[in-house]
């Protein structure tokens, strides 16, 4: 009966779009301009990424394991076949699952908004979707709407939310679930095509998107991913990012809700390409942008459950990476994968407990900077705002010297975490000499306010 109800909710939803054209009314939401919409997302510079589906179950594991990160395409690296695979969500029954405890522990490190994968390559949906069964409500014993409790708890504590969504469905008939044992063989070969994508893309991709834009108050971010298969083009990419501001004209949408990024390095080819900003993946630009872009990055290898991916990055570098990004004008949208039960890693929970306390310091050098207007130092970047400068220093000078810029026009130097003492300095003829105590303040990175004449 469950299947029959949707199929006729489906049909009401088509018939809706024929004579609406998909859109809402929008006329009580105040739309803001390009520039107030992105100002909360320039400001807040820290973001927490969480994969976590069916896969979590698998931890990259079948017999063999999966060799580096991916463990989230378990359902392709590892040749399950559909019928296969739909065995994992009907046992994903994350009990230790609490909405409230990750969203305080996002705020804790130091974050200012959550993505969360609706929905991955694989198909499964973690939210109660009237379009498909194949759902967190309908299909696993959980019963509970993962979207819904996350968007509610991330209110109720003052972060922003936000869904990533997959083009790619694994699962989907008329997507790539007729690929296998190659679900994604058009990310290589752009000859491998579904004749029957559109159909997917209006009456299933669509119809999701509005229920998550619809049901769930206020989606601050709409993540895409999957933009490389052949199927999906530019002229969707342009529709789907105006179909979203119709929904929600605030909402902020990554650059993959098109097909112009390059590659992995993230950011737009020449053209005039969808989406607010870009999406550098695991790796950091070499120098600023001038335009508005995000990192996302692991903190081991992989994005989903790999419990055997032991290369993690130490707070150390995840905190540097983090002042290497503002200093270059971005975001820093840091990944968790959760396993099966709903459980953070615990070097995932130390990592953030470490980012938390360093930020909960610093954090005036970093929220609502601006890129450095300055060449990066040797000794470590620059930030700016409110006309201050902040010296982040990743490696103290031995003999307490540093060497800042000679443009910095210096009025006063103090330790960000301990104002009350100045720091001498001395002009030289490459710039300004800063006589710094003998320890660093913070092992990670250490913060210098230099405020400006």
């Amino acid at each position: 009966m469950k299947s029959l109800k949707k199929s006729i909710v489906v049909i009401l939803i088509f018939m809706t779009a024929l004579n609406t054209g998909y859109s809402q009314n929008t006329s009580h939401i105040k739309k803001l301009s390009d520039d107030e919409r992105m100002e909360w997302w320039r400001d807040a510079k820290f973001g927490l990424f969480i994969h976590w589906g069916a896969y979590s179950i698998i931890g990259g594991e079948r017999g063999e394991r999966i060799a580096g990160g991916g463990a989230e395409w378990a359902m392709d690296k590892l040749d399950f076949t559909i019928e296969e695979y739909e065995k994992f969500p009907k046992m994903f029954d994350p009990q230790l699952f609490n909405a409230d405890d990750w969203v305080k522990m996002a705020k804790d490190a130091g974050m200012k908004y959550i993505v969360i994968t609706s929905k991955h390559h694989d198909g499964f949906c973690l939210w109660d979707s009237e379009v498909t069964d194949y759902d967190i409500m309908d299909t696993a014993p959980i019963k509970r709407d993962i979207i819904k409790e996350l968007a509610e708890a991330s209110r109720k504590q003052g972060i922003k939310f936000g869904v990533y969504h997959s083009i790619v469905d694994w699962h989907h008939p008329q997507a790539q679930g007729n690929l296998f044992p190659n679900y994604n063989a058009g990310q290589k070969d752009q000859t491998v095509v579904n004749p029957e994508f559109p159909e997917y893309y209006k009456n299933y991709l669509k119809p999701q998107v509005k229920e998550l834009l619809t049901n769930y108050g206020d989606i601050d971010v709409v993540w895409f991913d999957g933009d490389w298969i052949a199927d999906y083009t530019t002229e969707m990419g342009k529709e789907m990012y105006s179909y979203i501001r119709e929904l929600q004209p605030n909402t902020i949408i990554n650059n993959r809700v098109d097909k112009g990024r390059k590659g992995m390095e993230g950011m737009d080819m020449e053209g005039n390409f969808a989406g607010d900003f870009g999406t550098p993946e695991q790796e950091i630009p070499a120098t600023g942008i001038d335009s508005d872009w995000e990192a996302c990055m692991t903190m081991n290898g992989t994005w989903g459950y790999k419990p055997d991916d032991t290369k993690w990055k130490s707070s150390e570098d995840l905190i540097q990476k983090l002042v290497d990004i503002v200093s270059k004008g971005g975001n820093f949208l840091l990944n968790i994968g959760p396993d099966g039960f709903g459980r953070f890693p615990a070097q995932s929970i130390r990592r953030l407990k470490a980012m938390g306390d360093w930020t909960d310091a610093n954090g005036n050098a970093i929220y609502g900077a601006t890129a450095s207007p300055y060449d990066m130092p040797e000794w470590g970047r620059y930030t700016k705002k409110d006309g201050v400068v902040y010296a982040h220093v990743f490696d103290w000078p031995e003999d307490g010297q540093l060497v800042i810029n000679k443009n910095i026009k210096l009025k006063k130097a103090t330790l960000l975490l301990a104002p009350q003492t100045e720091i001498s300095s001395n002009k030289i003829a490459n710039g300004t000499v800063l006589q710094l105590p003998k320890e660093a303040p913070d092992q990670s990175v250490s913060v210098i306010k230099l405020e400006l004449r």
